[in-house]
C-alpha cells in the first residue's frame, strides 16, 4: 500500500476513543487521559530489539513499517490514550544539511554549526514535503496502522530549542555560543530562528496532511533563557508558528500543545500564544497553573519521571496528589514533566497508568460547579 493510500484510508475511520481530543477542547470526559513523552524508546525491551534490527537510531526513524512498529509498542503493553509519530526533534536541521549523527554516550552531534550572520545567511529552507519525506511516509502509515484506535500525535522542536543544537553543534550545558549569538548578533539569531520557524510551520502542516491529529511544539530548552530573552527569542516564534497552522482537518479541530521545559513562570504568556493546551513539567503545581490560566487553555502533565524509580504505591500516591492539586473536571490530560527515562521498569509504566484509570474517574463525576473553591478556573 503506498503512502498516499494510507493516508485515503486513514483518514476514514472512525476515532475509537477520543478522549484525549475532549481533554485538550476542555469537554468532559470518563478519566483524565494520559500519554507519555518518550513513550516509544530504550525503557521497553522490544523497542531496543527493533533499534538493534534499524541498525541506527536514524535509520529506525527513515523506515516508515519500523517508526510505525515502534510508534505501536507502547500501546500494546499500556491502555494510553494517544500515539506520538516516532521520530526526533532534530529532523529539520538535518534536513539543512548540517551532519546529524549520534555519538554513545553523548547524543546528537552536528558536523556543521551556524554560528555566523554568514552561516545563517547561507542555511536553506527545508520543504517538508521533499526533504522530510520519510517522516510524512511514517505518519500516514502510523495512521493507517492505528485505524482510528486512538490519536496521532505530531511534533517538531520549537525554533529556539532547534537553533541551540545548531549553534552548539549538539547538547549543551551552558549553552555559552548560542547565548553569545543571542547578546552579540541579535540580528543573526532573529533571521535563523525565523527560518526555522518557517520550516517547523511547513513541517507540522505536512505531518497534519499526512494524518497527524494533534501537534505538540517541544521547547525544550527555552527554560535556560531569562524573562526577556524568552519572550523575544523562544515564545514570539512559537507564536509565530501556531499563526500558520492548519487548524482544521478531516472535519475535525487540529489541537496544539506548547511545552516549554522549566516554563511555568512564563504560564500566562504561553496559554495567550495560541496553544489549546500547556505542557508543564514537575516544578509548577497543577493547582496554582489551573488557577493562572482560566478557561484559556488545557493543561497537560506532569507526574516528574523519577517518580516511575519508586515502588508501585509511591507512584499511586503521587498519581493521586496530582490528580488532586488539578481538581474536578475536564481540561488535564495526564503526562509525564518530561520523557520516560530508558532505565525505567516497564511495570512502573503499568502501575502508573492502572493508578490513573482507578483514581481518576472520580474527578469526572462531579458538576463543573462543584469544583472546590480553590479550584475553580478564573
Amino acid at each position: 500500500m503506498t503512502s498516499a493510500s494510507v493516508a485515503s484510508s486513514s483518514t476514514a475511520s472512525p476515532l475509537h476513543n477520543d478522549r484525549f481530543l475532549r481533554a485538550l477542547a476542555r469537554q468532559p470526559v470518563d478519566r483524565t487521559p494520559v500519554w507519555m513523552m518518550r513513550q516509544a524508546g530504550r525503557y521497553l525491551p522490544e523497542y531496543r530489539a527493533k533499534r538493534a534490527e534499524a541498525g541506527s537510531f536514524m535509520d529506525l526513524c527513515r523506515n516508515q513499517d519500523l517508526a510505525c512498529e515502534v510508534t505501536l509498542q507502547p500501546l500494546d503493553r499500556f491502555p494510553l490514550d494517544a500515539a506520538i509519530l516516532f521520530s526526533d526533534i532534530l529532523t529539520i536541521p538535518d534536513a539543512m544539511d548540517l551532519g546529524l549523527y549520534f555519538v554513545t554516550g553523548e547524543g546528537p552531534k552536528f558536523r556543521k554549526t551556524v554560528r555566523t550572520p554568514e552561516e545563517v545567511d547561507a542555511l536553506k529552507v527545508p520543504d517538508a514535503e521533499r526533504d522530510l519525506d520519510y517522516v510524512m511516509r511514517a505518519v500516514s502509515t502510523i495512521r493507517g496502522e492505528l485505524n482510528g484506535r486512538v490519536p496521532l500525535i505530531g511534533f517538531s522542536g520549537s525554533p529556539w530549542t532547534l537553533a541551540t543544537y545548531m549553534v552548539e553543534g549538539g547538547s549543551s550545558k551552558d549553552f555559552r555560543h548560542v547565548k553569545a549569538m543571542l547578546y552579540d548578533t541579535p540580528d543573526a539569531m532573529h533571521q535563523l530562528l525565523d527560518k526555522l520557524a518557517h520550516a517547523v510551520t511547513d513541517y507540522l502542516n505536512a505531518q497534519i496532511r499526512a494524518g497527524a491529529q494533534v501537534v505538540q511544539i517541544f521547547d525544550t530548552w527555552g527554560g535556560a533563557l531569562s524573562t526577556p530573552a524568552y519572550m523575544e527569542f523562544s515564545l514570539r516564534y512559537m507564536e509565530q508558528i501556531a499563526s500558520g497552522l492548519i487548524r482544521e482537518q478531516d472535519g475535525r479541530r487540529v489541537p496544539v500543545i506548547m511545552f516549554t521545559k522549566n516554563g511555568g513562570q512564563w504560564l500566562e504568556q504561553i496559554a495567550t500564544a495560541g496553544a489549546d493546551a500547556v505542557g508543564l513539567d514537575w516544578s509548577t503545581e497543577l493547582s496554582n497553573a489551573r488557577q493562572r490560566v482560566g478557561h484559556r487553555v488545557a493543561l497537560q502533565g506532569n507526574l516528574d519521571p523519577n517518580v516511575l524509580f519508586a515502588r508501585s504505591g509511591a507512584i499511586r500516591a503521587e498519581v493521586g496528589r496530582i490528580l488532586e492539586s488539578y481538581g474536578s473536571g475536564p481540561g488535564h490530560i495526564f503526562n509525564l514533566g518530561h520523557g520516560v527515562s530508558q532505565f525505567t521498569n516497564p511495570d512502573n509504566v503499568s502501575a502508573f497508568v492502572d493508578a490513573l484509570h482507578d483514581l481518576s474517574p472520580a474527578y469526572h463525576r462531579q458538576p463543573q460547579g462543584d469544583i472546590p473553591a480553590r479550584q475553580q478556573d478564573s
